[in-house]
């Protein structure tokens, strides 16, 4: 049966709303954000971008399929995108206990419950969602109804420090895939961009992003640097290596999410924080080259300042809805980002083509090096 203690939800600007508690009773705290898309929970729960925040979904209608058995330890295996629930906390407006799904073993209330994580339902998460749209991104608190708000005893996850060692690897990971050997810089890495990347024959060194970069790159033909959660600004050292890296690494960079912002900050640009980010399935861009359209998978509550690139680089893709920066490129050399997921999970493939081109290029580039060296 699902837990019928009623829970709490308290904004910084002192609005409350309450609801019933279907995942574990405890008071947390963190950033309110919303997601618009109609399904994928358990890829968006476990997406690393999320940690430290408490998340909204604004379809009304959640937990319907239930929640499959968890993955094997030390695998990639999917749906899930890391080995945990990321988020703070769950706010719905109507949770679904009884699931059906051919592949569910359990009910998306018991798996929150089993990690600790707050979960409310009986929201108007319409009013709280416009709320959002119209203040911007708020701290806020999910308790026990019947507990005191004590701002500084609920559970927090520091956004500038904390959490990027908390999303990161410990050491450096090896997964063997193919020939090409790409350098997988990870500040909050979903695992589907690791499984992208093995499926199209790549060898994945998934490194933290505080590792020696330098000594991994010399063996790499090309780095990813990845999505993560936070402000780009407070992982300064992480910029400064990979400044390093645009003077010295001849090979293709490619960034995604926050990977977009890092490579903006070390080419020389600058980042600032959207009203309430963009999060969910349906987000539109445009290639700024060739002029088509795609819909994308996104997570980030920060964007590029355009205005603030070197003249030697260039936007890339545009957000049609507002016009942020979608994605950015080095006119003369072979690195460039993306803003938005072309690995998915969930949302539409349909940029998954930029694994291909991005791999295409570290080919040529490494078979073109291997060549100037006698073959070697």
């Amino acid at each position: 049966m699902m837990n019928a203690h009623r829970m709490k939800l308290v904004l910084e600007d002192g609005s409350t709303m309450v609801g019933t508690s279907f995942g574990s009773p405890r008071a947390v705290t963190g950033e309110v954000v919303f997601n618009t898309a109609m399904t994928g929970y358990v890829e968006t729960l476990t997406d690393p971008s999320y940690r430290g925040q408490i998340l909204t979904l604004t379809y009304p209608l959640v937990g319907s399929y239930g929640v499959p058995a968890p993955r094997k330890a030390g695998t990639l295996d999917g749906p899930y995108e890391s080995d945990r629930i990321q988020v703070q906390g769950l706010i719905v407006q109507s949770y679904v206990e009884r699931y059906s799904h051919h592949a569910a073993v359990r009910s998306l209330g018991a798996w929150l419950a089993s990690e600790g994580i707050p979960a409310i339902t009986g929201i108007d998460t319409r009013t709280l969602t416009r709320k959002l749209r119209e203040a911007g991104t708020m701290k806020g608190w999910l308790l026990p109804a019947d507990q005191e708000l004590d701002r500084t005893s609920a559970h927090a996850v520091d956004m500038k420090r904390e959490v990027f060692q908390a999303v990161a690897p410990s050491a450096p990971i090896l997964h063997e895939g193919g020939k090409l050997r790409i350098l997988l810089v990870d500040v909050g890495a979903k695992d589907n961009i690791v499984r992208s990347l093995l499926e199209r024959g790549a060898t994945v060194d998934r490194v933290p992003w505080h590792a020696n970069l330098a000594e991994h790159a010399a063996l790499a033909d090309g780095i990813l640097i990845s999505n993560g959660p936070g402000d780009p600004k407070d992982v300064a050292a992480l910029v400064e290596q990979i400044r390093g890296l645009l003077g010295t690494y001849t090979r293709p960079i490619f960034g995604i999410c926050m990977g977009n912002q890092i490579l903006a900050l070390a080419a020389g640009g600058d980042t600032f924080k959207l009203p309430y980010g963009h999060r969910g399935v349906n987000q539109p861009v445009q290639d700024l080259l060739t002029r088509r359209c795609y819909v994308t998978s996104q997570n980030h509550g920060y964007a590029v300042r355009n205005e603030s690139l070197p003249a030697d680089w260039e936007p890339w893709f545009v957000n049609i809805n507002d016009g942020t920066n979608e994605g950015i490129r080095s006119r003369v050399r072979p690195f460039f980002s993306v803003q938005f997921h072309p690995e998915a999970n969930p949302g539409p493939k349909d940029a998954a083509y930029l694994f291909d081109d991005f791999l295409r290029l570290c080919g040529a580039m490494s078979n073109d090096a291997r060549d100037t060296r006698g073959g070697h």
